[in-house]
């Protein structure tokens, strides 16, 4: 196009991939508003023991959830309770991204 800059034709290429992408919008928890972080991940459950599975963690993560559930929780609840409400709220948050990477990426056999 004559007059068109090679800037503005970059410019419009930048403009029509926006409007294909929205930007992310951040998910925020519909539980999560008005709710502490103790009252969030440092509360009992219903979880009654730690499980059959074991699990390895970085030992600055055991070190770091340990002093969060003495000081904030008063060592009420076991770290495995702690883990196990990080998870819930993780995969609750993110749910809808976790399905729609799976799904891009799982192909059927047939």
């Amino acid at each position: 196009m004559a007059g068109n800059t090679k800037k503005e034709s970059q410019g419009q290429e930048l403009d029509s991939e926006k409007d294909k992408h929205p930007a992310k919008q951040r998910i925020k928890n519909k539980k999560s508003v008005g709710i502490t972080y103790a009252e969030q991940f440092l509360t009992h459950h219903t979880m009654t023991k730690r499980g059959d599975k074991s699990i390895y963690i970085r030992p600055e993560y055991h070190e770091r959830l340990s002093r969060i559930i003495q000081i904030i929780a008063d060592d009420q609840i076991p770290l495995y309770a702690y883990l196990d409400n990080i998870l819930a709220y993780h995969f609750e948050t993110f749910e809808k991204e976790i399905t729609d990477d799976f799904n891009n990426k799982y192909r059927p056999i047939f």
